[in-house]
């Protein structure tokens, strides 16, 4: 079933064409990935998707009564409301539903006629029914599953107008998952997520019950969850019926047979020009000139007009120009952490952390948001001290560091400026090395603020990779990159002889790479040799045998606990046998005491010294249980 036709679409900007005659199908089920370079009108696509913005040519068309979901990069609301009721939001009609029910219920316990009663009554059922039917009892839990999945719990008693503007983006993806829309549009939702959140929210998505389109630069992301990829490239689009992985293949395959076919016809046009003008040389030759072969070359002329000319596939486009050498190496020792902890507002984040590095290591600080992956880092660059331990910065260590937040000081200062400010070269030189960065003609003089965060995520870029440093340190370094810009990011880094320290939540940037992961978890670091994938399974494995371990200490307390209640059982039922015989005993030498025939006593007597018997048995049983 289609759930969405796109039919020879069109959109301009200013007079630019963003794209035209575009024309593709959404359906049933589908998860979709939508990818293409910067500036290729993804975004823009997105909101013509979404009814947001308004097609110059072309048809949308919806199935009827469709519910879309289209996740704002910020998303907007009151100033006042507390991000809880912000979620609770998303179930406006059926808390509406339950005010209703509420007042009928009200309403009820007043009236007295029995034909008012019963219209109440009926009314009561249908809301009832409906809010069942509709899932009014599983708002809490439905709130509670995208909430511990998102990892946003600690917002949930924030006002909303207080959240920085990830976490907003982290709520209004949350909002948007617990409206269940028909179609699901997501523009890059693994943005301020961490590697948890991302997962799980890849697993959500593989299970929804709708279509769902995703732009992202994740690829591992797209390789987890699509199985279509719409290429949006030089205002046209190209359908794949694959992964992330597989369309690279296939793309690849197909610019190939497009220059081969590209080729063929460049080689068959040079042959009917090189005919065509023999042709009119032999007939210009001829005397009189041989009209026969002037016609040949005027039919042949109109058939090279009439070709329909292929355009040459574009094999290489501009990439970053990356290149990065290290100054003079340094020690073999870089970074050392000896017992390190450090706290905030009496919060602890982590203690007891041990970490060395050496030269030519690749490492990334691994962990859920808030855990203090960016605090190791500032501890490090000596931004902050730590609490407990040794930090200890190796011979001759140069730092380069690329924050997460580039610039912020600097929003009104140029491209150029900014450059400049750091690296030491003239005005022709720096432009020349911007370019190698994207940074062509005019943009040189644009103001930071003016940039997007791919673009300053470049100029840091271009900063690094001029500088006299031998130890890169990354937080979050492939954010807001391109798919292609990351591509050229890992190879330089690949190549690179320095040492270098990431924080990032690329899965496919940290199995690349990296070769050691300090991974997070319980306020402790644990140490592994090896890329994500490796990471992940030995810190899965540490976790199934503490949960084992947590078991068997669970199960003995409880037979402990089963034990002593059992030996308590015991003893009570001992003590009121011992009872018991005792009385029968004191019965008995009361007894005899009255008897005159020697036979009755010498019975009597034989039964008590049974008891007595009895008696020391149980006692002996007793002292045992004690």
């Amino acid at each position: 079933m289609i759930t969405c036709s796109v039919n020879k679409i069109a959109k301009m900007y200013g007079g630019n064409i963003v794209f035209e005659n575009i024309s593709f199908e959404i359906h049933e089920k589908d998860r979709v990935g939508l990818v293409g370079r910067n500036g290729s009108g993804k975004s823009t696509l997105f909101r013509l998707l979404a009814g947001a913005e308004q097609i110059d040519s072309g048809q949308i068309h919806w199935s009827k009564g469709l519910k879309i979901g289209y996740l704002e990069q910020i998303p907007s609301t009151s100033n006042n409301i507390i991000t809880l009721d912000y979620l609770k939001s998303a179930f406006q009609e059926l808390l509406l539903l339950a005010e209703r029910i509420e007042k009928l219920e009200e309403q009820m316990g007043q009236v007295n006629q029995d034909n008012q009663m019963q219209n109440l009554i009926d009314e009561y059922g249908a809301l009832q029914d409906q809010f069942i039917v509709n899932g009014g009892y599983e708002i809490d839990a439905s709130i509670e599953k995208i909430v511990n999945g998102l990892k946003i719990t600690e917002l949930l008693y924030k006002p909303f107008s207080s959240l920085s503007g990830g976490e907003k983006t982290k709520v209004g993806l949350a909002h948007l998952l617990l409206q269940s829309p028909d179609l699901l549009l997501l523009d890059e939702p693994t943005n301020h997520l961490d590697i948890m959140a991302v997962e799980w929210l890849g697993t959500f998505l593989k299970e929804y019950k709708g279509p769902v389109v995703i732009i992202s630069h994740d690829r591992y992301f797209l390789d987890e969850v699509v199985t279509k990829i719409i290429d949006l490239e030089d205002g046209e689009i190209d359908l794949y019926q694959a992964n992330f992985t597989e369309f690279l293949k296939a793309k690849e395959e197909k610019v190939l047979k497009e220059f081969q076919a590209y080729e063929e016809q460049q080689k068959k046009m040079k042959k009917m020009k090189e005919a065509i003008k023999r042709l009119r040389e032999w007939a210009n030759r001829a005397n009189p000139p041989n009209e026969g072969l002037h016609k040949r070359a005027r039919n042949m002329e109109r058939a090279l007009e009439r070709m329909e000319k292929l355009e040459r596939p574009i094999l290489n486009r501009r990439k970053m120009n990356l290149q990065l050498n290290s100054s003079e190496r340094s020690g073999k020792d870089v970074i050392m952490l000896s017992g390190v902890s450090k706290s905030f507002k009496k919060k602890l984040l982590f203690e007891e952390v041990n970490i060395h590095i050496q030269h030519g290591e690749r490492v990334a600080i691994v962990g859920e948001n808030g855990s203090g992956k960016s605090t190791l880092i500032k501890l490090v660059l000596q931004e902050f001290h730590a609490d407990n331990g040794h930090i200890r910065i190796g011979s001759n260590v140069k730092i380069g560091y690329l924050s997460q937040h580039t610039f912020p000081n600097h929003q009104n200062e140029s491209v150029i400026n900014i450059f400049r400010q750091e690296i030491k070269v003239t005005e022709g030189e720096a432009r020349k090395i911007l370019a190698r960065f994207l940074f062509f003609g005019h943009m040189v003089f644009r103001k930071v603020s003016q940039l997007s965060g791919g673009e300053r995520m470049r100029l840091r870029l271009a900063q690094l990779m001029h500088q006299d440093i031998n130890l890169l340190i990354f937080d979050e370094p492939t954010n807001h990159l391109d798919i292609e810009s990351r591509e050229v990011l890992e190879d330089v880094l690949e190549d690179y002889n320095g040492t270098l320290l990431a924080v990032s939540h690329d899965r496919y940037f940290l199995n690349k790479l990296v070769g050691k992961i300090y991974w997070i978890r319980d306020k402790k670091v644990h140490a592994f040799v090896g890329n994500y994938h490796y990471a992940k399974k030995k810190l899965e494995e540490m976790k199934s045998m503490q949960e084992a371990i947590n078991n068997k200490k669970v199960e003995k307390k409880r037979s402990m606990s089963f034990s002593r209640s059992d030996k308590k059982s015991k003893q009570g039922s001992i003590k009121k046998e011992l009872e018991r015989i005792e009385m029968e005993v004191a019965e008995l030498e009361e007894k005899m005491k009255t008897v005159n025939r020697w036979e009755e006593l010498q019975q009597l007597n034989s039964v008590k010294g049974d008891l007595e018997q009895k008696w020391e048995g149980l006692y002996e049983k007793l002292d045992n249980i004690s």
